[in-house]
């Protein structure tokens, strides 16, 4: 995708520019972990983070999961940024998108509910919707008392003290010292141990893209003014951590990293790295678990004073909205917030294929990649025609231009869930075949099967004759 020309002048972001930003995030109330600017940076190749200054606001864009969806973080300064919206969403019509806001603390949410409920309130540019808002329990940060994980007293951390107790009665001779420079190469072996315990499962990109955020932090650690601290057990480090300011109260854990068969070493580090916080930051941030189970266990047994919610906002336009209208004629059994939620988090405009009738949608599909164990593949979803106009063979042009797409970006093979018997007939007329037991693994847990997982079972179109029609699939939503 070629990059647009803009009336705002966004710039990537680099680590001559920390000092201005946090000009901006440090006196700010904001406690989001995104907003620290060692993360802003670290994580700036994966994300391809560009900032801008407007009317006295700091405002962040970027790349949502890497791809070629753009979005736009809170604005922070003082006062209301709502008056920002009508140039934020011209510069995401330049990229042909709708206006997305995410990392939305609730007072922002309830500023847009305002909007809507008062439309006169702002001009948006024409063809603007008001927002559609939603929060995800996997990105809500978590906020905890400093004091409380120096102290961990009380009966609720009993747990934790018992693992610390294990720790220091197996390793009596442990030590904890500060990360420093000569012992980065000492953490990525550490670092490289536990990839490869966790080689092969689920969200290995994201590791590989937390270990290139890691790499990107130790070769700026003294400038971006990272502070950490490592474990040892004799002579062997087992655990190091570190972190960074997010404002002028509250410090941000980015990483975490210990040798679990070493029983107590995650409390541990946890203990007393949190001990040489200097006392101004009264609260630690330890971010978010991302809907994985075992981490959310982890840090709620951590008992954080609060869960800080970060909504998402989608501005939708005329092309949102009429597939919004669509959808609801066509599948009536999906309420409205499962609608809005495949809006705000796994809709893009160029995934969706449209054929229009006297200027409207008359029907449409959404092609969706996913990685899985036979390659990259496309989903075809919502696939709808509007009642008035069936039987003209709208949704065969639609499936053919899916499927030449699909081969143009060299995808494995196609697949979809045939709501039944008839649709089965319809879509074996294309090529599609099998009933492969197919599950989802998406960024929030989106359900795109029927919502019974014994009926997920897809018919795969394969595109190379080569590849094997697989027993099972096992599809993790990709990036564009």
């Amino acid at each position: 995708m070629c990059e647009p020309d803009t009336k705002l002048s966004f710039k990537p972001l680099e680590l001559g520019d920390q000092a201005r930003i946090e000009h901006y995030t440090i006196p700010s109330p904001l406690t989001n972990c995104d907003l620290a600017f060692a993360n802003m940076y670290c994580w700036q190749p994966t994300y391809r983070s560009e900032w801008t200054e407007i009317d006295g606001f700091l405002v962040i864009r970027f790349r949502i999961d890497g791809g070629a969806r753009v979005a736009y973080m809170q604005p922070v300064g003082e006062g209301d940024f709502t008056p920002l919206l009508p140039r934020l969403a011209a510069d995401a019509a330049a990229w042909r998108q709708p206006l997305r806001l995410v990392g939305l603390t609730d007072e922002a949410a309830e500023r847009l509910r305002a909007l809507g409920a008062a439309p006169g309130r702002l001009r948006l540019p024409d063809g603007v919707g008001h927002p559609i808002l939603a929060a995800d329990r996997d990105l809500a940060d978590y906020i905890y008392l400093r004091e409380d994980l120096c102290r961990l007293s009380g009966r609720r951390y009993q747990p934790k003290r018992n693992h610390i107790n294990r720790f220091l009665a197996a390793y009596p001779d442990y030590r904890f010292e500060p990360l420093t420079p000569d012992r980065f190469e000492e953490c990525m072996r550490l670092e490289q141990a536990w990839y490869r315990r966790h080689e092969g499962v689920d969200g290995e990109e994201e590791i590989q893209a937390e270990r290139q955020a890691i790499r990107r932090a130790f070769g700026a650690f003294g400038a971006l003014g990272l502070r950490g601290g490592c474990l040892y057990a004799g002579d062997r480090m087992v655990a190091f951590t570190y972190g960074s300011a997010v404002n002028r109260d509250t410090f941000d854990i980015h990483v975490e990293k210990a040798d679990t068969s070493y029983e107590g070493a995650f409390a541990m580090i946890n203990r007393l790295f949190a001990e040489t916080l200097p006392e101004q930051y009264r609260y630690i941030n330890r971010e978010e678990d991302l809907g994985v189970e075992g981490l959310r266990r982890a840090k709620l047994s951590y008992e954080p004073c609060r869960l800080s919610d970060k909504l998402r906002a989608l501005f939708p336009e005329e092309e949102e909205l009429a597939c919004k209208r669509l959808w609801q004629s066509c599948f009536p059994e999906d309420d409205e917030a499962f609608v809005d939620r495949f809006l705000l988090v796994h809709y893009v405009r160029g995934r969706m294929l449209v054929r229009r009738q006297e200027g409207r949608i008359a029907a449409m599909l959404h092609r969706i990649p996913f990685e899985s164990g036979i390659g990259r593949l496309s989903y075809l979803y919502g696939v709808a025609t509007d009642p008035d106009c069936r039987w003209r063979g709208y949704a065969s042009e639609l499936v053919q231009e899916a499927v030449r797409r699909s081969r143009e970006a060299g995808d494995a093979a196609l697949f979809l869930i045939a709501g039944d018997a008839s649709l089965r007939g319809f879509y074996a007329r294309f090529g599609f075949e099998g009933e492969v037991p197919v599950s989802f693994r998406s960024a929030d847990g989106f359900d795109f099967g029927t919502g019974d997982p014994a009926g997920d079972r897809a018919m795969v179109l394969r595109l190379d004759p080569a590849v094997p029609l697989p027993e099972q699939l096992v599809c993790r939503e990709a990036a564009d």
